[in-house]
């Protein structure tokens, strides 16, 4: 029976950390931090929770249901489940997530030298997209290329950028905007939304058990255990990077003031601090970080689109490759504009989901209580993306009267409510099914 030596889980952290940590992981701690400002570490709370807590409990209820997302959203039915896994997959996909990874390298690390302009853009992708393909056409790999050559080096960059951040600040912690004054932490909670690693995590579970069983691991109870510790060792390092993004922004408000996203803050900070060899410190950490992430989006849809739809691996790859070196040229700014209504509404489907997989021993039939909780998340989730996208006036005025709707958080008190109504309904039904008159 294989086992894994304590290098070995150390060099899956690792793998498990670069993961997740990719374009969004860097960017939007950096821009939250400076909103935030004397709220920073409200603000860093409610971001941790949902950028690291509940990835970490996705995998543990991947783990749970022994299986992928389809056996995730098993009690949904076939076709409902395999819409919203659809739905995941191709947010963290082709359309936004893995896009997302190239420009915002390109942005943050190519930029300052090369300058702007759609042809630099488009030979960069190129180039990028090139070693992804090469990268995630052997996702057998993934381990020794990724979690034992590339991440070291990215963990070396990353604590010299998370040094200087909490040592050398470009200034003191400046002022709140109005968005984060009444409730910072419900504030971080939406904004790490952003980061996808809820929605991540959903595919990277299969991810991280293929890596482990492609080590000769076979056990089922092992290959669980081995990647919740993965998923600790990388939510850990992701903590850590997050607190000190969140630092760095709140301090840089002097220096980066008028910056439009959290890239030009980074940019800004660096140049500050370290002068121009600073800037190819930042361009190593975004880089090699949106490279990992990269790779592990396009393997996890590789993987779950070949199986269901009967195609090979390889041919998948290559045109989510393709589809994303395409939509990765239209910009950071417009990709970030159209993908936060998606994410606004996906990410309550992604949390209630979690919650019932990990709450299902406090009901008999898990369709009786996921079909109908599900159900209104989408429609809340679906009224909080039409909000988000600025189609606010096409919206009942109920909605907005919900509690926390202002943050998009309108469905938590709706969901709650079904929820115990569907729970006590189940247990009526059982009883009147098991004791029939």
């Amino acid at each position: 029976m294989t086992r894994f030596k304590g290098s070995d889980l150390l060099a899956l952290g690792f793998m498990t950390f670069a993961l997740f940590l990719g374009a969004g992981n860097i960017i939007f701690p950096a821009s939250a931090g400076m909103a935030s400002g004397e709220h920073v570490w409200k603000a860093a709370l409610g971001f941790l929770l949902t950028g690291v807590g509940l990835p970490l409990l996705t995998v543990v209820a991947l783990a749970r249901v022994g299986g992928g997302m389809p056996a995730l959203t098993a009690p949904l039915g076939k076709w409902a489940g395999t819409l919203l896994a659809v739905a995941v997959y191709l947010a963290i996909g082709p359309l936004f997530a893995t896009p997302r990874t190239a420009v915002a390298s390109f942005e943050i690390g190519v930029l300052p030298f090369t300058g702007g302009g759609a042809v630099a853009l488009f030979i960069y992708t190129c180039m990028f997209f090139g070693v992804v393909l090469f990268l995630s056409l052997k996702p057998g790999q993934l381990l020794n290329r990724v979690g034992k050559v590339i991440t070291p080096v990215l963990l070396v960059a990353l604590v010299l950028l998370g040094a200087a951040a909490l040592f050398a600040p470009a200034g003191p912690v400046g002022a709140t905007v109005q968005a984060y004054q009444a409730q910072p932490l419900m504030k971080g909670f939406v904004e790490g939304y952003l980061t996808m690693d809820a929605l991540g995590a959903l595919v990277f579970g299969v991810v991280i058990a293929t890596a482990i069983r492609d080590r000769g691991v076979t056990m089922p109870n092992l290959v669980t255990r081995y990647s919740i510790i993965a998923v600790l060792i990388a939510g850990t390092g992701l903590a850590l990077v997050y607190l000190s993004l969140f630092y760095l922004g709140a301090t840089s408000q002097g220096i980066a003031g008028e910056a439009s996203n959290g890239g030009q803050i980074l940019t800004a900070y660096v140049h500050h601090t370290f002068g121009s060899p600073g800037l190819l410190l930042l361009a190593t950490v975004i880089i090699l970080a949106c490279l990992t992430t990269g790779v592990g989006l396009i393997t996890a849809c590789g993987e779950f689109f070949s199986e269901l739809l009967h195609v090979s691996y390889a041919k998948v790859v290559w045109v989510f490759v393709l589809f994303s070196l395409l939509v990765s040229n239209q910009g950071l700014n417009e990709l970030i504009r159209v993908s936060v209504p998606v994410l606004v509404g996906l990410y309550p489907l992604a949390i209630v989901l979690v919650v019932l997989a990990l709450a299902d021993r406090l009901w008999r039939s898990a369709a009786r209580v996921f079909r109908p909780v599900m159900a209104v998340t989408l429609l809340f989730g679906v009224v909080d993306g039409l909000s988000a996208a600025g189609f606010a006036a096409l919206i009942p005025a109920f909605f907005s009267q919900l509690p926390w709707a202002s943050l998009g958080m309108g469905w938590v008190l709706p969901v709650l409510v079904t929820l115990v109504l569907a729970v006590v309904g189940d247990r009526l039904l059982s009883e009147r099914v098991s004791n029939p008159i």
